[in-house]
């Protein structure tokens, strides 16, 4: 393949351009808020379940100390209804009066019992609103983070956006009435070889893969026309000859 020298050096700029690019690219993906958003994130996914879990056990427990408040007030109502007829002389059968008076004893003990349990569940429900709490408190103060992060990762985004539109500006401009099977080439290494599609030879070194080319591959290089593209023996990038090439 032949190309103008001047195209040949031309590739060079766009080489450099292509290299800002990829590596803003890299740094786009790689942005340390992108790591810190996922794990948060995953993190919230587990605190919600958590907190779904959690809101289940505290309506189970209210419901059941809605229960137990009822059924110690049903007791009660008995017990004072009992009392009532008693103290107003209703009951005068003295067996019919015994037997109330046993009742109410009983009635006594069960209200204890139900009490006992209704405290139990009042402790247990103030535990499981207390973890609740701690725990929706935990995804609010996540999604604050998360917030912030999304914020910051989007603002270097933006500046990075820009940066990159700026240098395919320039790279329209440098690629302009270059061969375009000279670019094709190019573009096709550039695919194969991780973003180097040309390299400079400089001191007798391709800068593509960092290896001091032979003499008796130098003595052929010097002995082609400046307008035939060449190529790395070793890599097969396009080799760039310049004034420091030590030819």
């Amino acid at each position: 393949m032949k190309a103008d020298p001047f195209a040949q050096l031309k590739l060079l700029d766009v080489q450099a351009l292509d290299a800002q690019a990829d590596q803003l690219r890299h740094q786009r993906a790689h942005l340390p808020e992108i790591a810190e958003i996922a794990t948060l994130t995953a993190r919230r996914a587990e605190l919600v379940d958590q907190v779904r879990d959690a809101q289940i056990v505290v309506d189970d427990l209210a419901s059941a100390q809605a229960k137990a408040d009822a059924d110690v007030e049903q007791v009660k109502a008995r017990r004072t209804r009992d009392r009532n007829r008693m103290d107003a002389g209703q009951i005068t059968n003295p067996k019919d009066l015994e037997r109330m008076q046993h009742e109410l004893t009983s009635l006594d003990r069960r209200i204890s019992t139900l009490e006992d349990e209704e405290l139990e569940v009042m402790e247990q429900l103030e535990e499981a609103q207390a973890s609740l709490a701690e725990l929706s408190g935990q995804v609010a103060e996540g999604d604050e983070r998360l917030s912030g992060l999304v914020t910051g990762r989007d603002l270097k985004a933006a500046e990075i956006d820009a940066e990159l539109d700026r240098l395919t500006g320039e790279r329209a401009t440098a690629v302009d009435g270059m061969p375009d099977d000279l670019l094709a080439l190019y573009e096709k290494l550039r695919a194969n070889k991780d973003g180097v599609g040309a390299a400079e030879l400089r001191q007798r070194r391709c800068n593509g893969c960092q290896l001091t080319i032979d003499n008796a591959e130098l003595a052929v290089i010097r002995a082609l026309p400046s307008n035939e593209v060449v190529r790395c023996e070793e890599c097969q990038r396009i080799l760039v000859r310049t004034g420091e090439s030590g030819l």
